[in-house]
């Protein structure tokens, strides 16, 4: 989700090489963060002396083999838009199996729990993952529309908007039940990128609305 910051100073200035570090980090990231089954590592380490692929580690989700809901999200979302940029075609294979397991990991009401390997119970949600996952599957929908997903997105939303909203309550935000850290003790609440993956959900639906990611 950083990367389009590197394609962006890309276009402005004409200069290779941010571009070329853009696309580097991203073929780099297709080969370490995305496990077999699909889904992704919050971090990842390499050897700073040779490049090798060391680790994968968690910092906000349950555990270093788990999957922090939100750092799936952010897989979807960043994907969708190096597509956008690269047309890398493989990025579009790997952009469904990282979707397919987001999900495939949804509780009941479509909005998931702070990290997918829970799917029931009572452990806090995390909606601003829900939102930043629907942006990700609207953008890749609207560059290769055969990609899918589009019915799951539009749960997700309907449950937000439905059961997760702030309205008739005195808040400083629109989204609730977000999560920041689960693991350092945080509560749920609202937060800015949650209200803001929102918002940008429901403007993607009007045909003035143009990326600028």
């Amino acid at each position: 989700m950083n990367l389009p910051l590197l394609f962006w100073a890309y276009e402005e200035t004409g200069k290779e090489v941010y571009r070329d570090r853009a696309v580097s980090h991203l073929k780099a990231t297709l080969k370490t963060i995305v496990r077999e089954d699909g889904s992704t590592y919050h971090t990842f380490f390499f050897d700073p002396e040779t490049g090798d692929p060391e680790r994968g580690e968690t910092h906000q989700g349950f555990s270093d083999d788990s999957c922090w809901a939100r750092g799936q999200a952010w897989g979807i979302y960043g994907l969708a838009i190096c597509y956008r940029y690269t047309k890398l075609e493989e990025i579009i294979p790997l952009w469904e199996k990282v979707t397919e397991y987001f999900v495939r990991h949804l509780p009941e009401d479509d909005v998931p729990y702070w990290d997918l390997c829970f799917t029931e119970g009572d452990e806090p949600r995390d909606t601003s993952s829900a939102a930043i996952a629907v942006c990700g599957i609207m953008e890749m929908n609207q560059l290769v529309p055969e990609t899918g997903y589009r019915e799951a997105g539009e749960r997700m939303m309907k449950s937000l908007a439905l059961h997760y909203t702030t309205q008739g309550m005195v808040s400083n935000g629109l989204l609730k039940d977000g999560m920041y850290g689960r693991p350092r003790g945080d509560r749920s609440e609202c937060n800015i990128w949650g209200d803001y993956f929102f918002m940008e959900a429901l403007l993607r639906n009007e045909k003035t609305w143009k990326p600028y990611w």
